[in-house]
């Protein structure tokens, strides 16, 4: 099979051809021409803004297979990443058994083969993700597991978070914790603030998220290894993230794509589908989240794909599950909101992910294996249900106006094309 890019723009630093307009010609899967001149394909894919780079890596996206598959399985979760422009996606532990075994890193490994999107396991750091006696971190890593984390249980301990490093060191790897003093944000729906106590809700205070940040950071510090914080929310977490980048630690970040689409203020009062965490927070911590995207501070954009069914979400607001989908939507949604050049996005998609989870560069260049993303920045849309691959529909986007479309994704010798509009 032949595919033609035609005169796509190349977003890859990697790439002698970085910021060029060239046609780029695959061939079974592998690039085989990129120039001014137009060759035959079985599929040619144009738009006026159509743009290409290398694959994009999602940091974190929780998929119920297996166990809760009813959420979300394997297969949908590949096709919603797919149509979102994902050609490799980090999977959380907190599946039903939670992935802290051989045979469960070979699960997933094995099931994802003819998926058109690699799936990457990442292991639990403790037993069931209690946060108290740590897994079997040498042989799950030799297993292939990409990173360690606790996923939505956020670590408590300090002895974890510690033994937790000097155990991943000799094998270079790589300790996520979403940083959540979980004492401080029980029976916490939203970000504490006016918009909470206006409306009744127990808050989720920014200094939960703040001192965790400040402890793991000492903790690293300390211990040395490498340390990756998800889903940063808060002004001072930035500040402090910057400040031990710039003391040479081995610490980096992301955010959730949607972090800055709506603060406490604007969200939809008592709707379900505003209910994450961390939560949307204040105008000042969303302006903090853009400079440190900016500044290099925050390294990648992350979907946070948290799959909830009905029952899950249909509920009073203090009752509902956290969580959005957020796969098919992650660029759009921060093309619309993080106010980032294209060029910046895409490294925060696809290069800086990478780099964190020690994954091979994807090089736009000729004689390469395609992995590749190709989208356009400019049209707007309105994600539907209807279009939706997920299996679930918690998501507070549908009927909303993004800017910036998918168009496909070329994969593992897989033509992906985006039937969503």
């Amino acid at each position: 099979m032949k595919v033609l890019l035609r005169a796509a723009t190349i977003y890859n630093p990697q790439s002698e051809y970085h910021l060029q307009q060239q046609n780029i010609l695959i061939e079974n899967g592998t690039i085989t021409y990129i120039g001014p001149d137009e060759k035959e394909a079985d599929h040619t894919i144009a738009s006026d803004g159509l743009s290409v780079s290398a694959g994009w890596v999602d940091m974190q996206a929780y998929t119920g297979e297996p166990g809760l598959e009813y959420k979300e399985d394997l297969e949908s979760l590949a096709a919603a990443a797919a149509a979102g422009g994902f050609t490799e996606v980090l999977l959380l532990p907190n599946t039903e058994p939670v992935v802290q075994t051989k045979s469960a890193i070979n699960f997933i490994k094995s099931k994802a083969q003819t998926l058109p999107v690699t799936l990457l396991p990442a292991a639990a750091v403790t037993v069931d993700a209690q946060g108290k006696d740590l897994t079997e971190m040498i042989d799950l890593h030799q297993s292939g597991a990409m990173a360690f984390t606790d996923g939505t249980h956020p670590l408590q301990g300090a002895d974890v978070i510690l033994k937790a490093l000097q155990y991943l060191q000799p094998l270079d790897g790589l300790l996520m914790n979403r940083p959540e003093h979980t004492r401080l944000t029980e029976g916490g729906q939203m970000h504490e603030g006016e918009a909470s106590t206006r409306l009744g809700m127990r808050g989720i205070p920014a200094l939960a998220e703040e001192v965790m940040v400040s402890r793991d950071l000492q903790l690293l510090s300390y211990a040395g290894g490498k340390l990756h914080f998800s889903l940063i929310s808060t002004s001072a977490a930035v500040e402090a993230i910057r400040k031990a980048k710039a003391a040479g630690l081995q610490v980096t970040c992301d955010v959730a794509s949607y972090q800055v689409a709506f603060t406490d203020d604007t969200i939809e009062p008592f709707d379900t589908n505003y209910k994450v965490t961390p939560p949307f927070r204040s105008h000042t911590d969303a302006e903090a989240i853009k400079e440190g995207l900016k500044d290099g501070t925050i390294d990648a954009v992350a979907s946070a794909h948290m799959p909830q069914d009905v029952e899950a979400k249909k509920l009073e607001f203090d009752l509902a599950d956290f969580g959005i989908i957020n796969l098919q939507t992650a660029f759009a949604v921060a093309n619309t909101t993080l106010e980032l050049p294209v060029e910046v996005l895409v490294e925060k998609l696809s290069s800086n992910p990478r780099r964190i989870l020690g994954l091979s560069e994807a090089r736009v260049a000729v004689g390469e294996a395609a992995n590749l993303t190709v989208f356009d920045p400019s049209p707007s849309w309105m994600p539907t249900q209807e279009a939706n691959k997920s299996k679930s529909h918690n998501s507070p986007f549908f009927g909303k106006e993004l800017k910036g479309k998918v168009l496909a994704t070329i994969h593992k010798g897989q033509l992906v094309l985006n039937d969503s509009f």
